[in-house]
């Protein structure tokens, strides 16, 4: 059973929007304020890139084979969890940072886990894969204390 114990912080993210809530509140009646919010623009890969698909001659033969395009979306939505990364970080070093709660779908999840220092690691108490970057800070504590 998760705790939102006085003073834990619940970071909301996705590939694009992260939400920093801290408990005013307490175990029984949490109160979750927003201490921060990051918004990072990232088009559909089809709007950000412009060039066709590559193509590759295979050996010994006169065809081409065509190459994977670039999915320049999921590379921002990597980049966005390095900069959540980095932001946790910076707080856990000032000590602002207490216990931690993420919630992320599982992607983003995993792709903060493997940018996340051992000093933020040391402070992560729940991890929930689920996107919830658009529910209203009410409806996230709702859904927090139903676990």
């Amino acid at each position: 059973m998760l705790r939102l114990e006085h003073g834990i912080w619940v970071v909301v993210a996705d590939g694009e929007k992260a939400l920093f809530l801290r408990n005013e509140g307490d175990t029984e009646l949490p109160n979750l304020k927003v201490a921060q919010e990051m918004e990072k623009d990232n088009p559909a890969t089809r709007e950000q890139g412009t060039d066709r698909p590559g193509r590759m001659s295979d050996a010994g033969s006169e065809h081409f084979s065509a190459m994977e395009e670039t999915d320049w979306h999921r590379i921002e939505k990597e980049r966005f969890a390095d900069t959540i990364a980095d932001k946790l970080y910076k707080l856990a070093h000032e000590k602002k940072l207490g216990k931690l709660v993420l919630i992320a779908p599982p992607t983003v999840l995993g792709d903060m886990r493997k940018k996340l220092h051992k000093e933020v690691s040391d402070l992560i108490v729940a991890e929930i894969p689920k996107t919830l970057t658009n529910h209203p800070v009410d409806q996230i504590e709702k859904h927090l204390l139903a676990l």
